[in-house]
């Protein structure tokens, strides 16, 4: 299995390229950088997505901000990622990539959620910016993630 040492320096350097990208459009407080990350089954992802989206079924990642709607500027953690790693493993079959791959794609997908993009609720060009900042960190880290041993 993967080391939690390679998973924390992964997120640490998207969060940091994230920072930069960032501070001259948006003022965001992720130089905290406290992040929880869970990797968990489909049973127990269908259980959260029911509790939290209304949605009974499974699903690859979920967010939890700790920023969102606050008021504080430097809040002690951004807060959780929560990927299903039995959904990353069907959708890394599918889209033909490795396990590694696919779950650095569901990490930065979360990490931006928290960070405040979205994809739901917003207008279509903002749905691109969030396209665009995923695809351009998922490139800059992928060689990273090739190094992970998910088994």
């Amino acid at each position: 299995m993967v080391t939690t040492k390679k998973i924390a320096r992964t997120t640490a350097k998207i969060l940091s390229d994230l920072e930069f990208k960032l501070t001259r459009t948006q003022s965001l407080p992720i130089s905290v950088a406290q992040v929880s990350i869970s990797f968990i089954n489909d049973r127990e992802m269908r259980k959260l997505n029911t509790v939290y989206r209304g949605k009974d079924k499974t699903t690859d990642v979920l967010s939890f901000s700790q920023i969102e709607g606050a008021t504080l500027i430097d809040p002690p953690s951004l807060g959780d990622v929560v990927i299903s790693l039995d959904t990353a493993e069907r959708q890394a079959h599918e889209y033909k990539v490795s396990l590694a791959r696919e779950t650095l794609r569901l990490l930065v997908h979360g990490l931006l959620h928290l960070c405040g993009f979205d994809h739901e609720r917003v207008s279509a060009r903002r749905m691109r910016q969030m396209q665009k900042m995923e695809d351009y960190l998922f490139a800059l880290h992928a060689p990273e993630a090739d190094r992970w041993r998910l088994e």
